[in-house]
Parts: C-alpha cells; structure tokens; sequence
C-alpha cells in the first residue's frame, strides 16, 4: 500500500483533571459523592484525563467538531501545509454533535476550508480507523494526492451528573468482588473522556523526516455471531435485541441516551474476539511474529483488561515483552476512536522511533464485537 503517515495531531482540551477532581467537572449525581468512583480508577489506572467542559460553570467549551477541527489544524506535514490543500478528510467518531448533517461536514465547515471529498464514519471505538482506512485507500488507488483522517470523542455530554441516578450502597459493595461491573452505565463515567486527533497521509514519504508507511489494516466484525454489547440510543431487551430510541415512549425516562454495556456479555467475549478470533486470523494472513514488532499499541478502555490480553497472546504463541508495549491510558484517558490517534501522536513525537521499527496496532470495539489491527513501518 503506497500510503504513509506524514504527521499526525492530537487536541486535548482545557487543562487535565485528576482523579480527585473529577466531579467537580462532570458532578455529583443527585448531589452524592461517589461510592465507586475510587474502585474505579484504582482498576482502570487512568490519572489524568480532559474534558470540554469548564469546570467554574459547567459550559460546554468545545463541540466534538471544533476538538477535530482543532487536531486538523495542528497537522504539519510539510512547511507551507495550508488546509486548503487538503483532498480528502474522512473523520470517525461515536459521539457527532448531530444527527444530520454528517460528523465529517461538520468538521470541514469548522476548517472552512476549500472543496474537497469528505466522508464520515459511525460506529464506537472502530469509527476512527474506519476513517483512517478510507482516507488511505483513497491515497493509495491515487484517487486523491492525499487525505486527512481523524478520530474524536465528545465523550462528557454523555457523563454529566444529571443523566445518573446515584449508585446504591448495595450495587457498590458488589463492584468490590466483580471489577468487571465497571463497564456498566453507571461506571462508564469514570473511563471516558474528550479528545482528537489528526493523520496526514500522502503517496510519498518525505526523505527528509520520518513517516509512517501503512503496511495493512485488518478490520473483521462479529456481529453476524454475537448480539450488541455496548451501545447508547437504545435499550437492550431480553431476547438481546436492542430497541431504537426513536422506538420508544419517554426516551429521557429510559435512561435510552445513556452509554452502556453488557458486562457479562463483555466479559466472557471481548479477550477471545480479540486474540483467538482476530490476532491467529491476522498471524497467519500476514506471517506475522512477535519478534518482528517492534511496539505493540494496544487500545483497551482500562487496564484491568492488560494482564488478561499479554496473556492470552503468549497462550497462542505471541507474546510481545510489555515493555514493548505503549499507551497512555494513565494520562491522556480513554477517548473511544481518538485513542489510537492520541497514542501514536505521543509516540511519532517522541523521538523513540527508529527507521525500520514496525507498529502493531490492535483497536476492539465491543458494540457488536468488531476488532482492527493495523501494521505501520517507521521510514
């Protein structure tokens, strides 16, 4: 594939917010400090995280298309990078600020920038791959010089105080012996955050930095198999079918906006998707083994979830040394499809790089179990 990675851009809005100040942001739900909030974060490990909210006032400081926008104009792929040479922007995002018009309108409105194709990609965390793909392929088939891609999350409008119900002194008790509960609507709260960012990608590497050729991207969905794990929009009913909120009465009552997951579900699936489903279907594809990755870049909503993953990888032969492996899930938070963007910008501008390092990385969705991975090569 003749495409690579000559910049990419992350936004980060407002000053971080620690652990301990979390609900100054978001609030306190029904005025009530939290019960679970501290188990929480001692699971998940993030310490640091950004919203696009003021705390003083609780204004919403920035719509999800003006964090992209923002990450878009931090590009600098070469010198003299003007918007208006931009030819395609394909952006992906699980919280657009709209139904109509796409997300990806949205943000190319924000550039006010000069005609171009544009595209928008729906989904959970999979939406900013999604646009990554598509900006790409539209770079390697030549059908456009080259393509921007982005991923972002507004992920506060969903984590305000008022949209919960304060969590009985039963259910936290419970979160004590079954940590997995955290993935639950109440507790998402404490894992989701606000975030862009930003890929320019071009036919051509530039001899004199280093870029990122895109070797392949690997996308498989299981939803064929599986029922909807985590969602938001509607309501899942017994059967595991889920009901659109246009289908239903008293849709604020339904807690139907709310983000949420399936844990049982979520737990017996979402490692075995990963690795035994998808990681073998891509080893043997690409002949691929641990020793010829050189970072492994996996996108996990907490890091409860990290021990279980390296070791599943070693069960089929795969194991990457964890200090091989790279996030920044402590600091910069879970921020749904602008995870892998924010991580790889870390990297890409880290000076850690060398030519000839290859990139592995592995990005799940568990709306209906979807996972991506995706090979770069430092060139």
């Amino acid at each position: 594939m003749e495409a690579y990675i000559t910049d990419i851009a992350a936004f980060l809005p407002n000053e971080p917010v620690d652990n301990q100040n979390i609900e100054k942001v978001l609030g306190m739900a029904h005025q009530t400090p939290s019960r679970t909030r501290a188990i929480i974060l001692r699971n998940n490990k993030i310490r640091e995280r950004y919203y696009a909210i003021e705390p003083a006032t609780g204004r919403i400081t920035h719509t999800n298309a003006q964090l992209t926008a923002e990450a878009v104009r931090r590009l600098r792929p070469y010198d003299g990078f003007m918007l208006d040479q931009i030819e395609c922007l394909a952006c992906g995002t699980s919280s657009p600020d709209q139904l109509m018009p796409g997300h990806g309108l949205m943000v190319h409105g924000e550039l006010a920038s000069a005609p171009c194709d544009v595209a928008s990609m729906s989904g959970i965390c999979l939406s900013g791959i999604s646009a990554l793909k598509y900006a790409a392929l539209n770079v390697a088939a030549r059908i456009t010089g080259n393509a921007v891609a982005t991923g972002s999350e507004l992920a506060s409008t969903f984590m305000r105080s008022e949209l919960f119900d304060a969590v009985s002194p039963e259910r936290a008790t419970e979160l004590q012996s079954c940590p997995s509960l955290s993935f639950d609507a109440d507790f998402l709260r404490w894992m989701l955050s606000d975030g862009a960012g930003a890929a320019f990608i071009s036919a051509t590497p530039p001899p004199e930095r280093l870029s990122l050729r895109i070797d392949w991207i690997e996308h498989l969905s299981f939803a064929g198999e599986l029922e909807t794990c985590m969602y938001s929009g509607a309501v899942k009913n017994n059967d595991g079918s889920i009901t659109g909120w246009r289908s239903l009465d008293g849709v604020a009552d339904s807690g139907a906006m709310l983000v949420k997951q399936d844990v049982k579900l979520l737990n017996r699936e979402i490692i075995n998707i990963i690795v035994n489903r998808t990681l073998t279907r891509v080893v043997a594809k690409h002949s691929l083994s641990p020793e010829q990755i050189g970072w492994f870049l996996p996108h996990y909503s907490s890091d409860y979830f990290r021990q279980s993953l390296h070791d599943r990888m070693g069960e089929i032969g795969f194991s990457i040394p964890q200090e091989r492996w790279f996030t920044n899930l402590s600091t910069k938070g879970n921020t749904g499809s602008a995870s892998i963007y924010i991580m790889l910008e870390e990297l890409f501008h880290s000076e850690r790089l060398k030519r000839g390092d290859t990139i592995l990385c592995m990005i799940p969705e568990s709306g209906r179990f979807s996972v991506a991975y995706l090979l770069l090569t430092a060139v």
